[in-house]
């Protein structure tokens, strides 16, 4: 499982936008974008124009860093989005989103991906009923996520709902269904481009690795 061990606020400056990497300290004042803009480093203030190459593969670091996936997990994914029909930029954001990380993440159950991964590393899940602790799993149409009994009462699944519900609930209601009192959603499709908000530009990343 690949995880952002090191300074996320860092991350967000070096990419210029939010990544939403440190869960409800990105919603207020001292979210590092908020308090210093430029990226880290000595020579952060006079980073040159990036060539066409240099913008392509920002796009996908950006990527790879919202989702916490290295770049072998990436690519994979990059993989099977290829190898469908239709748009493939478009497929492997679905893809993306469809992993149970994000979607235990987007429902609110968690303050941020890398919270999410680990909630699901430490078998606090279970899909359709049966234990599943792979971050990765791709989830199908008509999945239910439940929270294991024995793991409802923990302190961050009820602090993360009451900020979700305190910033007026999930954006996602058509592709999944939320049940906060009972801890499950369940999974009603993949989402579409319009229904999931991306700050990607997903052109740049498949023009990146067909270069």
């Amino acid at each position: 499982m690949a995880r952002i061990t090191g300074a996320k606020c860092r991350l967000c400056r070096r990419e210029k936008i939010k990544l939403f990497l440190k869960g409800d300290r990105c919603f207020t004042g001292k979210c590092a974008i908020e308090k210093k803009s430029v990226p880290p480093g000595q020579h952060g203030k006079m980073m040159s124009k990036l060539s066409e190459y240099g913008i392509r593969l920002r796009e996908k670091q950006r990527a790879k860093r919202i989702y916490g996936m290295n770049e072998g997990q990436f690519r994979r994914f990059f993989s099977i989005a290829s190898d469908k029909k239709g748009v493939t930029g478009e497929y492997l954001l679905k893809l993306l989103e469809s992993r149970l990380d994000s979607v235990v993440y987007k429902a609110g159950f968690m303050p941020s991906r890398d919270a999410a991964k680990l909630f699901v590393l430490h078998g606090h899940v279970q899909i359709n009923g049966k234990p599943v602790n792979v971050a990765s799993y791709i989830l199908k149409p008509g999945d239910v996520i439940t929270v294991r009994p024995k793991s409802k009462e923990l302190k961050v699944i009820k602090s993360s709902i009451e900020r979700t519900k305190e910033r007026g609930g999930i954006n996602s209601g058509a592709w999944l269904d939320v049940d906060f009192d009972n801890l499950k959603i369940t999974f009603k499709k993949m989402p579409e481009d319009s229904e999931i908000g991306s700050i990607l530009n997903m052109k740049l990343i498949v023009e990146f690795y067909n270069r």
